[in-house]
């Protein structure tokens, strides 16, 4: 469990197929506090360490994952960001994210507002029962606030801490971002299309 407070931006060193699989070397100056086992939110995609070195570390992703998020585009040279999981002795300061990516979305719009940013995302209509007007929403694992929320589209706000300490500055138009959908919303969806479905028969 995460809370989508983005800790650091890593560097993706090298990236390996194996079979079906990737596997990524990524440098970090969380490093020195990783070990093997630990869950660890990439780009709100959770993956385990699987080992740990003096100056970076290995995760892999299988391709359920590699299917439903951007991993499958990472590339030596590309930034992630990156968060340890949620510890429950300490305040949830954005909102309960799981590190499960729903979908991929895609950047349609960035405008600077000389203080702020705004960008703007299009994605799978299917999933539009999932988003509210000024409702959480992960995208690339930071949590953040969505307007303008339309069938298959919504926008977020970027204060400068985000813009400036999380790889979202390096969004352009087209560019593949990974949504995960606030879990309450659903939770509760899922609830009322099973009350839906017992109704109708």
């Amino acid at each position: 469990m995460f809370t989508g407070i983005i800790e650091t931006v890593g560097s993706i060193s090298s990236v390996q197929q194996e079979g079906s699989n990737k596997t990524f070397r990524i440098t970090s100056s969380l490093v020195p506090q990783l070990r093997v086992d630990q869950s660890l939110s990439h780009d709100g995609a959770c993956l385990t360490v699987e080992s740990v070195s003096a100056d970076h570390y290995e995760v892999t992703a299988i391709a359920e994952t590699l299917s439903k998020t951007n991993l499958s585009d990472w590339k030596a040279g590309g930034s992630v960001n990156l968060e340890r999981c949620l510890q429950l002795n300490g305040r949830l300061d954005g909102h309960m994210v799981q590190g499960h990516v729903d979908t991929t979305a895609i950047c349609v719009d960035h405008r600077n507002l000389q203080g702020s940013w705004i960008f703007r995302f299009e994605f799978p209509g299917s999933f539009s029962n999932l988003i509210i007007e000024k409702g959480s929403i992960a995208v690339n694992g930071i949590s953040l606030t969505c307007f303008e929320v339309a069938d298959s589209a919504f926008s977020v706000a970027v204060i400068p801490y985000t813009y400036e300490n999380t790889n979202i500055r390096n969004l352009v138009p087209g560019a593949l971002v990974n949504i995960e959908f606030d879990m309450i919303g659903k939770y509760v969806a899922r609830i009322m299309n099973s009350q839906n479905m017992t109704k109708q028969a």
